[in-house]
C-alpha cells in the first residue's frame, strides 16, 4: 500500500513511518521541519520504499499518483511549541487538515487524523471517553491547539457526511518515548533531560495533578490498527494508557533512576493547564482489539537511554 505520512518528522510520526516501511509498504512523508526534525528519519532515508517532502501541508504536493492512506500527524504538539506561532498552530489545523482531507476525497484514500486528549480540555469528566464534550477555553493560551484540533475533528465529520470520506480519528493522550525533543515542554522529556544534566526538576503545582502515559510504540500500533479496522467508525477513538499517575510520583521515579540526590522545584501551575488525564479506552478495546503493552517503568528506562545518548550523558 501506499501510505501518506503528514508530520512524519515529528516524535511520533517518525515511528509511524519506520512501522510502515517495516511492513513492507511505500511511504511518503510530509513534514516542513518546523518542529519535525530529518534526524528522526535518519535510518529512513535510504530506504527505497521512502520518500520525505520538506514542504507545508497547506501546499501543493508533488504527489505521483494517488495514496490509498492518508495519516495527518502534522501540527506543533508540545505547548511551548504550538504557542511559539499560534497562528500557525491553529491554520496548520484547521486549512492543512481540510487540504489533507480534499486529497484524500481525490484519490479515495483513508483517512487517519490525529487529534488528541487535548479537546477535552480540563476534564470534569474521570475517565474521558470519546462522548464527553470536553470543559475547553476558547480564547486561552493553549486554545490554539485545542480548537484547532476540535475544528480538524469537524472538518473529518463534514467530509465523511458529505463526501464519503473514510475518516478515522484518534484522540491521542500523552505519549513519550525516543525521538521526543529535549526542548518540547512535555513532562518526561522535561523530567528526563533535567536529571541528566544533574538540575533539580521542575515541577507545576503541587505534584498532584495527574496524567497517564503510553509508550510511542503503543500509540502507533494503535493508529495503525485504527487504519486496518474493516468497515465506518463514526466517532474518535481514545488512543493512551488508564494507568494514572501523578506528575510528583513521575518526578520520584525519574530521581530514582537517574540520581537520588536531586531535588523538586515547584512553580504555579500554567493557565489551563488540565488537573486529571486518563482515557477510557474501552472503545479501542471493543473496536481495535487494541491495548497499551509497555508498561512506565520499561518505557522510562527506554526514554532514559535514548535521551543519554543525545544529550552524551
Amino acid at each position: 500500500m501506499r501510505y501518506l505520512v503528514t508530520g512524519g518528522a515529528g516524535f511520533v510520526g517518525s515511528h509511524l513511518c519506520a512501522c510502515l516501511l517495516s511492513e513492507g509498504h511505500d511511504v511518503t512523508c510530509v513534514d516542513n521541519l518546523r518542529t519535525g526534525r530529518r534526524e528522526n528519519l535518519a535510518k529512513l532515508l535510504g530506504n527505497d520504499g521512502f520518500r520525505l517532502l520538506e514542504l507545508d501541508i497547506r501546499d501543493d504536493l508533488p504527489l505521483e499518483g494517488p495514496v490509498d492512506c492518508v495519516f495527518n500527524l502534522a501540527s506543533p504538539a508540545s505547548p511551548p511549541h504550538y504557542q511559539r506561532d499560534p497562528l500557525d498552530t491553529l491554520l496548520t489545523n484547521v486549512e492543512g487538515t481540510k487540504h489533507m482531507l480534499e486529497l484524500a476525497r481525490k484519490s479515495g484514500a483513508r483517512f487517519v487524523q490525529a487529534s488528541t486528549s487535548e479537546v477535552y480540555g480540563n476534564p470534569l469528566e474521570e475517565p474521558q471517553s470519546e462522548s464527553y464534550l470536553g470543559n475547553v477555553n476558547p480564547c486561552g493560551p493553549r486554545s490554539c491547539y485545542d480548537e484547532g484540533k476540535r475544528c480538524a475533528e469537524t472538518l473529518c465529520y463534514i467530509y465523511r457526511e458529505r463526501h464519503g470520506v473514510d475518516v478515522r480519528v484518534s484522540r491521542i493522550f500523552n505519549t513519550y518515548g525516543p525521538h521526543m525533543s529535549q526542548d518540547d515542554g512535555r513532562v518526561i522529556s522535561n523530567f528526563v533531560v533535567q536529571a541528566l544534566l544533574g538540575k533539580p526538576l521542575t515541577v507545576y503545582g503541587d505534584g498532584s495533578q495527574t496524567r497517564s502515559f503510553c509508550y510511542v510504540s503503543d500509540t502507533v500500533r494503535g493508529l495503525i490498527a485504527l487504519s486496518h479496522v474493516d468497515g465506518p467508525l463514526f466517532g474518535p477513538v481514545n488512543l493512551g494508557n488508564p494507568a494514572e499517575i501523578t506528575v510528583g510520583e513521575l518526578a520520584r521515579r525519574v530521581i530514582e533512576r537517574i540520581d537520588p540526590s536531586l531535588g523538586v522545584e515547584t512553580h504555579p501551575l500554567p493557565a489551563d493547564d488540565p488537573l486529571r488525564r486518563r482515557p477510557d479506552i474501552s472503545l479501542a478495546r471493543q473496536e481495535l482489539g487494541w491495548e497499551p503493552t509497555v508498561d512506565l517503568d520499561e518505557g522510562l528506562t527506554a526514554t532514559i537511554s535514548y535521551f543519554k545518548e543525545v544529550l552524551g550523558a
